[in-house]
């Protein structure tokens, strides 16, 4: 078979990525934490729920678009905010760039490897993205930074336990890419040519920094100087929170809730919206698929707060199964990265185009003319499915 630009489905952008990417940076990618029970469960689950569909009645035209933080969006989906890249040249800006063509918003990590200013630039329906780090003052100066730059919303991050170990090995990632780390994973790169030559063509190699964290024009701390400061940062407490949310002033995000009890403190809180997530199966092992315990939480908080979901998404019909059980909206992560990997900016567009369609499908196979219909009556779930975390201190 002749192999086109186009892909027909995540699953397919994924193999396509994994043989473009050199080992390392497609592992990095795969991440997971420990034994890979809660990776495994954040895509499984989703298999568990079926489909109650109608034959005759259907709505011939079906509307997608919703609002999430005040921003108004053609499909229920946005880009979630993944650390420094090296997966393209272009990196966050494509990102940016083909999620505006398809009327939505990123995410950008402050972890990323582009400035914030760049990405607004490309797309300004961008979240800023941010980790309880360092002491209030140098958070304020990043929080000014982003709100200067035209960021609409924040997002913090909060579900990291630091787990360390990976039962299939951990990708080997360099400090910087100086000479001696080139040289060392040179043999990766020249297997994926085609990689090697985008990168090569723009005449820079893959930077492995992270300029949101630091002032423009000065030197950006590398990827591990800024995980150190994280580490080393006090575990922010709920009054942290609400004087982040504060600080920021606008629409707030507060990232990795998977318990009914942190729902109702992030109501407390003030914040906008909660994502239900557990940062990709990248944090505490054995943790629920954020599908199961969103119906809990939704039920719980779902007329005080906006919430979406992060975790597992690879089809339209994924979305669509978050959306009836309560979700207003999902994030996406490794989905658009392999769709980086695969074709840069259109291969981004080309992801948010299969799960579009996979929406409609679902939509109207369900007899609904918009996603604001859906509900858990248009969902089989089997025995057990969901669990609901943090209800019994209530």
């Amino acid at each position: 078979m002749v192999q086109t630009g186009w892909f027909e489905t995540v699953a397919e952008a994924q193999r396509r990525a994994s043989k473009r990417l050199p080992k390392s940076v497609y592992s990095a990618l795969l991440a997971g934490s420990e034994r890979g029970v809660t990776l495994d469960d954040n895509l499984a689950a989703f298999g568990e729920i079926g489909f109650a569909p109608h034959v005759a009645g259907l709505s011939d035209k079906r509307d997608q678009s919703t609002t999430v933080m005040g921003q108004s969006i053609s499909l229920p989906v946005i880009i979630s905010p993944t650390g420094v890249q090296a997966v393209n040249p272009d990196g966050e800006v494509a990102v940016a760039r083909a999620a505006a063509a398809r009327g939505t918003v990123i995410g950008l990590s402050s972890f990323a490897s582009k400035p914030i200013e760049d990405v607004v630039a490309a797309n300004p329906q961008t979240f800023f993205q941010t980790y309880w780090m360092g002491d209030r003052e140098t958070m304020i100066r990043r929080l000014d930074r982003a709100r200067a730059a035209g960021a609409v919303g924040l997002i913090a991050t909060l579900d990291w336990s630091f787990s360390q170990g990976r039962d299939w090995g951990s990708p080997a990632i360099p400090e910087k890419m100086n000479l001696r780390a080139m040289m060392r994973f040179a043999p990766e790169a020249i297997t994926r040519p085609q990689w090697l030559y985008d990168f090569a063509k723009t005449g820079r190699i893959p930077d492995l920094t992270t300029p949101n964290l630091t002032e423009p024009g000065t030197a950006a701390p590398t990827f591990f100087g800024a995980y150190g400061e994280w580490m080393q940062t006090p575990l922010p407490t709920w009054e942290d929170v609400e004087w982040l949310r504060e600080q920021w002033g606008g629409p707030f995000m507060l990232k990795g809730v998977c318990r009914v009890d942190d729902a109702r403190r992030a109501v407390d809180a003030g914040c906008t919206a909660i994502s239900v997530s557990n940062h990709g199966g990248n944090n505490l092992d054995g943790t629920p698929a954020p599908i199961r315990v969103l119906p809990a939480i939704a039920e719980a908080v779902g007329d005080e707060i906006e919430i979406v979901l992060d975790g597992g998404i690879r089809r339209g019909s994924d979305v669509v199964k978050a959306v009836a059980l309560g979700a207003r909206a999902v994030m996406i992560g490794r989905a658009y990265l392999w769709g980086l990997a695969a074709g840069g900016q259109a291969g981004v567009e080309n992801v948010l185009d299969i799960l579009r369609g996979g929406i409609d499908s679902a939509l109207m196979g369900l007899g609904h003319s918009t996603i604001h219909d859906l509900s858990p009556a248009d969902l089989v779930l089997s025995p057990g499915f969901a669990r609901a975390l943090g209800v019994a201190s209530e």
